[in-house]
């Protein structure tokens, strides 16, 4: 009860931090790797993300921005288990997080504009704003994920995609074959 009566701590602003995340999921200081798994993580646990989409590392302390070049974290596992409907997909993160797919968890695909090359991630946690934290999926993962998929429909579009906990995530469209 004391403690709600407490007034919030504000975190000191720090503007830039000179941390880095990779597009493969490793992280920088200083131009450098921090090549300790268990520092990573603990700076995982600290990832914000504010209202205009700029990723933060914020204790009750201290908050600063980072630079991130595609998704803070990338999912390197899948777990799954059923089909159809009933199926689940657990996707484990570089960071050793276990994310399962679903309406707390939603799959997406974005496709470059040039190549067309699909890119997929998972939801990890939700920001600020609209702007979610994620994990981009692995190459290899996403192979698996196109192993498990099936036909199904998405406005009005023929797809292939995954179940999880009742949910169909489409992986793209069925291409049209002239015959």
């Amino acid at each position: 009860m004391i403690q709600s009566m407490m007034p919030r701590r504000v975190p000191v602003e720090c503007g830039d931090l000179p941390f880095l995340i990779r597009r493969d999921g490793s992280w920088l200081y200083r131009g450098s790797p921090i090549g300790r798994k268990s520092m990573v993580c603990l700076f995982a646990s600290v990832l914000k993300r504010d209202k205009e989409g700029q990723f933060l590392l914020e204790t009750p302390a201290e908050r600063g921005r980072i630079e991130v070049e595609d998704a803070p974290f990338v999912a390197v596992g899948l777990d799954w288990h059923g089909e159809g409907a009933s199926q689940i997909l657990h996707f484990r993160t570089n960071v050793d997080q276990v994310i399962t797919a679903g309406p707390a968890h939603p799959l997406r695909v974005a496709h470059d504009l040039l190549t067309c090359e699909p890119t997929p991630y998972v939801h990890v946690r939700d920001g600020a704003g609209t702007f979610p934290i994620e994990a981009r999926i692995s190459r290899a993962v996403y192979y698996e994920l196109v192993a498990l998929a099936e036909p199904g429909m998405r406005y009005g579009k023929r797809v292939l995609g995954v179940w999880s906990q009742g949910m169909f995530f489409s992986l793209g469209e069925i291409a049209h074959c002239a015959g």
